[in-house]
């Protein structure tokens, strides 16, 4: 297996990431190919004691690099050289199982439905980040790749999603919930009543296990496997449980580090604390998948470290080995034949 890695793209660019994609070779067996200045890459093994790339990491050049400031809707034309933008070609022609990139989402999300293109079906992306909850995790989608949706891109987001917990999660029957601002049918907006509609209806079908509305206090619970959102109110939710994890870590920290008593209190609960601080770790997930390009792409956090980075390598691989890809498609289709036959 081979995957593609935009060695350029992030704020720790290019060491974390040659760092991060070492460490994955070395652990996984898998193949790397760091896409990025080649001249500029090999440099940055200096910071790390190496002289030459270890066995199974190579390079693919790439001269330009897309920034943060550029136009997502134009960089496939105004930086066709670009790391994000060669790796993609890359991917797309069969140089590579997964491509990952710490760059900017905007500019991912538009060079990946241009360059490697949706499932055929398929008609928005979504982006599909692992949420830790008291049981687990749960999958968010979307999470903030479009804003305004339709009834129909939220039930394509709830087929993603449960397709993904199968095929990569290893979940036997997911269960997908709609955000919304309570348990009831008749709760939400005009959108989110008219999916439930069409939810409840491909659950009546079997084509996926529905079980109804969910609220944004009971997602940390782990109560439901899919939480399907518009991406303006899912990336709210995330936003907000990314601060209330953050705001507790400070004040764990702060409570325990107070005198000489809560400091030997925090010995004896060290184990505890440092099972609660991984499982809020982005760095243990690795990045947030990319749902309905027609070959895996993981979106790393833009200040991925080495760590984060060989996370990624892990889920990218794993989306590699589920073939989801052909299996929604084959769901899409089914879907779009039921709806016509209705």
């Amino acid at each position: 297996m081979r995957i593609l890695i935009d060695a350029m793209g992030g704020d720790h660019a290019p060491e974390a990431i040659v760092r991060g994609a070492i460490d994955a070779a070395e652990e996984f067996g898998v193949q790397i190919v760091l896409v990025g200045r080649g001249e500029t890459i090999l440099k940055s093994l200096s910071t790390l004691g190496l002289d030459t790339l270890p066995k199974g990491v190579e390079v693919a050049n790439a001269e330009d690099v897309v920034q943060m400031c550029d136009d997502p809707a134009s960089v496939v034309k105004t930086r066709r050289d670009s790391s994000m933008v060669v790796g993609l070609r890359m991917l797309a022609e069969g140089a590579g199982d997964a491509f990952i990139s710490a760059g900017s989402t905007g500019a991912l999300l538009s060079a990946a439905t241009l360059v490697v293109k949706r499932v055929k079906g398929i008609r928005r992306a979504a982006l599909c980040p692992e949420i830790p909850t008291k049981t687990g995790s749960t999958l968010l989608i979307d999470c903030g790749a479009n804003a305004e949706c339709t009834p129909e891109f939220l039930t394509q987001f709830a087929l993603m999603g449960a397709i993904y917990a199968q095929k990569v999660q290893g979940k036997t029957q997911p269960k997908v919930a709609l955000l919304n601002i309570g348990t009831e049918e008749s709760k939400g907006t005009p959108l989110q009543k008219e999916t439930f509609a069409q939810l409840r209806w491909a659950d009546e079908l079997g084509i996926l296990h529905f079980v109804g509305n969910v609220e944004a206090r009971d997602v940390p619970l782990g109560t439901v496997d899919v939480v399907v959102a518009d991406g303006f109110s899912g990336n709210v939710l995330l936003k907000t449980i990314e601060g209330t994890a953050s705001f507790m870590s400070g004040m764990l920290k702060e409570m325990f580090s107070k005198n000489l008593l809560t400091k030997v209190a925090a010995l004896i609960c060290r184990d505890g604390i440092t099972a609660f601080k991984k499982k809020l770790d982005y760095r243990e997930v690795g990045g947030t998948m990319l749902l309905g390009i027609s070959k895996p792409v993981v979106k790393a956090h833009g200040s991925s470290d080495a760590r984060a980075i060989r996370s990624a390598v892990r889920q990218a691989m794993e989306a590699a080995q589920g073939g989801m890809a052909q299996t929604l498609k084959e769901q899409v289709e089914a879907l779009a034949a039921m709806v016509k036959e209705s």
